[in-house]
């Protein structure tokens, strides 16, 4: 008889994990980093009237 050979699932988990874990650093990175350059800017109401 043929012998067959089973291997095992490797867990996906990791991946999962790994996955998160990066978008999340790129989430902080992105969003952070915009929130950060809104609140430095500052808005000018032009107030001069042009007659």
């Amino acid at each position: 008889m043929a012998e067959i050979k089973i291997e095992k699932k490797k867990p996906i988990w990791p991946w999962i994990v790994a996955v998160l874990i990066i978008g999340a650093l790129v989430y902080y990175i992105f969003v952070k980093d915009h929130e950060a350059n809104s609140e430095n800017s500052v808005e000018i109401e032009n107030t001069t009237s042009a007659q």
